[in-house]
């Protein structure tokens, strides 16, 4: 029989029918094809997710101590409330840039573009150049769009081809750019472009950007370059070799032993391992007055920004949602002096493979279990892998500043979890079905029910209840088995259960038991609907046997085969009964053994069918023949037998499809 459309096209009806190996490999196959599909089309909404939850590895244990050696000198309300709204005359700023020299700072980096020519110029152009070490910032467009091109861009680096044929790495190409105007023309500068993610967030920026086929430096990388005092400025990229190892390493000439992690893009990205309060922010205006501790600036890089909400720099980071851009600049500077620039390694890919891979053999492993190992451990590994996938994001991060990325086999890990338990719920649903299935086959409808879906018990599982019964017996078949080849016998017996259970399900009865050659059937109910579906049942056994299985003479040497049967209804004790670990079907009561009896009178009085007084009083529309009262065999009150009128009854069953069997002379002597 072939399966419907329906049943063919569900990928659970296909899995359960192969071996469970087979299924279970093919359901972490198609867990790992849907992650990857996911991945493949991944949105914004997905990045998202894996970075914030995975910059918890900063968060949920920041770095405390203080940073001494970055302040951080912010243009802050303050600032704006006492010296006037921004942006400042260019003497102001050169009383700034001058008050910040002579408290001791190495070097100050502006995080501030100069791009139009004002008064003053000159003023803050000479403080710039008289102090310790300046640099400001310049702002290559990266973004679609943006081509602005105002003052004029300075100070690139060599060494660095923005031919991505010649490096093998196509850096951030500008579009346009917002610079100084030319008369800080000898003012290093820095690049503040950042990378701002689809939620608002800045979490890389290029390390390098290409604009007029010229590469030019980040502001924090030129601090390194400008205290250095190397000239020219000289660098190389290069691909990573092992396999923790960045994509691309940044190298200076000038810092032998700095090497900045990139990644495939050409950025770096910005740690936040530091705790916000750890950075020292002190407003300008205390710098302007003096209104500052002495030496909080000596030795120190000072990093001038706006901090002020009005001035537009305010970027969400895992801590909050309103930091300053000049922060992020202090957190790159942090970072670098410290070597512990995150970055995701090269064999990112291939550890989460293998990663996936664990997981693979442990969910696996489970599968294998007993099924109450199964039921618990499967959903708790789909809930534990993916914490497992976090957490180890998160340790590496927090150890080594390694961005390993945690979201596809965390993904993985729950899909397959799920998917696999999915599975073997359904192997188990499908074996429970097979058992019930099976259990029907040889105990009746209820029972097969109960026994499937129940735990045993050690108890007495019974009901009383009135009931219409039927047995049927094949007298002299013990003889003719005896003569005949195993196989036969072993026909007629099929034929004639096969047979006798057709009629009795169509006259709405049930098999109890088959038995040796004899069979017990039940009709639910003490009235006339059941004793007259049971005695129609057993007129068509009769007719139906007869006709297609009895020979018509016995075999030579045998008594002839003939077919007994017995009516009767009354009160019985129906259930299942017996130790836990060995439990049988039972039928119990008087009933039970008058109707046993009564087929056995029907040998002694030649009759075919014999009922009992209390089925034959519902029966009052039958012609039914009285045959007298009789003390059955091993019972203490007589009964009175009654026998439907002769004549051959008629089959009204649908034989066509039934084998016809006749038993020839001949055999075993």
């Amino acid at each position: 029989m072939s399966d419907s459309p329906h049943t063919a096209a569900n990928p659970l009806h296909f899995l359960l029918r192969l071996t469970p190996a087979t299924a279970r490999l093919l359901v972490l196959l198609a867990a790992l094809l849907l992650c990857s599909g996911l991945f493949l089309v991944s949105t914004a909404s997905l990045v998202n997710l894996e970075e914030r939850l995975g910059a918890r590895g900063w968060t949920l244990s920041p770095q405390t101590a203080p940073e001494e050696r970055i302040i951080i000198v912010a243009i802050d309300e303050a600032s704006l409330a006492e010296v006037g709204p921004w942006p400042w005359a260019r003497d102001q700023i050169a009383s700034l840039v001058d008050a910040i020299d002579a408290a001791g700072a190495q070097l100050q980096l502006h995080d501030i573009v100069y791009p139009e020519a004002r008064p003053g110029d000159d003023v803050l152009l000479a403080s710039l150049q008289n102090a310790r070490g300046a640099v400001i910032a310049q702002v290559p467009a990266l973004q679609l769009g943006q081509r602005v091109t105002a003052g004029q861009m300075t100070h690139p680096i060599t060494g660095i081809s923005c031919n991505s044929a010649a490096t093998g790495l196509q850096l951030p190409l500008a579009n346009g750019y917002l610079a100084p105007h030319s008369g800080f023309a000898a003012v290093p500068k820095g690049h503040i472009t950042p990378i701002i993610s689809t939620d608002g967030a800045v979490r890389k920026a290029p390390a390098i950007v290409c604009a007029d086929g010229q590469a030019y430096p980040s502001l924090a990388l030129t601090a390194f370059l400008q205290a250095s005092n190397f000239s020219p400025w000289q660098a190389s990229i290069d691909s990573g070799s092992s396999l923790l190892d960045p994509t691309y390493i940044l190298k200076f000439d000038a810092y032998p032993g700095l090497d900045v992690p990139l990644d495939r893009d050409g950025n770096l990205r910005i740690s936040f391992a530091k705790d916000p309060a750890a950075y020292t922010a002190i407003s300008a205006v205390d710098v302007i007055n003096g209104n500052i501790d002495p030496g909080l600036l000596d030795n120190a890089w000072v990093l001038i920004g706006g901090t002020a909400f009005g001035m537009g720099d305010i970027v969400p980071t895992p801590y909050n949602g309103a930091a300053t851009g000049v922060e992020l600049q202090a957190r790159m500077l942090g970072s670098l002096l410290d070597m512990a620039v995150p970055y995701t390694p090269r064999s990112a890919n291939m550890l989460q493979g293998i990663l996936c891979l664990l997981f693979s053999l442990a969910l696996y492993r489970l599968a294998l279990s007993g099924d109450r190992i199964k039921a618990y451990g499967l959903p708790i590994a789909s809930v534990l892998l993916p914490v497992a996938a976090l957490t180890l994001h998160l340790v590496l991060l927090q150890s080594a500043d390694l961005w390993l990325g945690w979201f596809f086999p965390a993904l993985y890990g729950a899909l397959a979890g799920s998917f696999l338990l999915l599975l073997e719920l359904s192997r188990v649903r499908s074996e429970r079905s097979r058992v019930y299935t099976n259990l029907n086959s040889y105990l009746p409808d209820n029972i097969a029910k109960e026994i499937a879906y129940s735990l045993p018990s050690s108890s007495i599982n019974a009901q009383r209840c009135d009931v219409t019964l039927l047995s049927a017996d094949l007298r002299n078949f013990s003889a003719f088995s005896e003569s005949r080849p195993p196989e036969e016998p072993a026909a007629v017996l099929h034929y004639f259960f096969t047979r006798a259970a057709e009629i009795i399900e169509r006259h709405g009865g049930r098999v109890h038991e088959f038995k040796g050659d004899s069979l017990l059937a039940v009709w639910d109910g003490y009235n006339q609907k059941s004793a007259a579906q049971a005695l129609a049942a057993g007129q068509e056994m009769q007719a139906s046997v007869y006709r297609n299985l009895l020979p018509e003479h016995a075999l030579e040497g045998l008594e002839p085969m003939a077919l007994g049967i017995g009516i009767e209804q009354g009160p019985v004790l129906i259930g299942s009964i017996g130790p836990a670990h060995r439990r049988t079907h039972a039928l119990l009561g008087e009933t039970v053994s008058v109707v046993l009896r009564i087929q056995e009178m029907t040998a002694e009085l030649a009759q075919p069918v014999l009922i009992g007084e209390c089925a034959a009083r519902q029966l009052r529309d039958e012609s039914l023949q009285s045959q007298g009262s009789y003390l059955l065999s091993g019972l203490k009150t007589p009964h009175v037998l009654f026998a439907p009128s002769l004549g051959e009854p008629e089959d009204t069953g649908d034989s066509s499809s039934q084998p016809n069997l006749r038993l020839l002379s001949g055999g075993r002597r």
